[in-house]
């Protein structure tokens, strides 16, 4: 009975410790992992000219944060009418960070914040993926 009894603890011991280890190794994953933003911006006054300022302002208070690996913002794509095409947007920002600590630090950091500040005024809407992403096998 004895031997029954320690038998049990010790394979309970050892899912504990693998499905520990295994939560863990998860959770180092997605801080090692790369962090893709993207973020949609619908605008009340969508002119062209109000489109351009708020990729200027992108620009300015967006790019060059620590972590950042590739930086982009632009307009709709026009052209781009097909069935599958979200065109629910007017202003896209793309930003992918080595990983999700670069992100957080970003979320808070003072130009994000102006940047918030400056332009939410003419925020009609504004939808944000974040996605973990890794480099393809083709651009290693």
């Amino acid at each position: 009975m004895r031997c029954q009894a320690l038998w049990f603890l010790c394979v309970a011991f050892a899912v504990i410790l693998v499905s520990s280890a295994s939560e863990l190794s998860c959770a180092a994953a997605d801080t090692e992992r790369m962090l893709a933003h993207d973020v949609f911006f619908s605008l009340t006054d969508n002119s062209p000219q109000a489109k351009d300022k708020l990729i200027a302002a992108c620009e300015k208070y967006l790019s060059g944060h620590p972590g950042t690996i590739w930086f982009a913002a632009g307009p709709l794509g026009e052209e781009f009418k097909r069935d599958v095409n979200d065109r629910d947007f007017d202003v896209a920002l793309h930003v992918v960070f080595k990983n999700k600590a670069a992100h957080d630090q970003y979320a808070k950091a003072e130009r994000h914040l102006k940047f918030i500040k400056e332009t939410k005024p003419n925020w009609k809407k504004v939808r944000v993926f974040d996605s973990y992403v890794a480099v393809s096998s083709s651009e290693k």
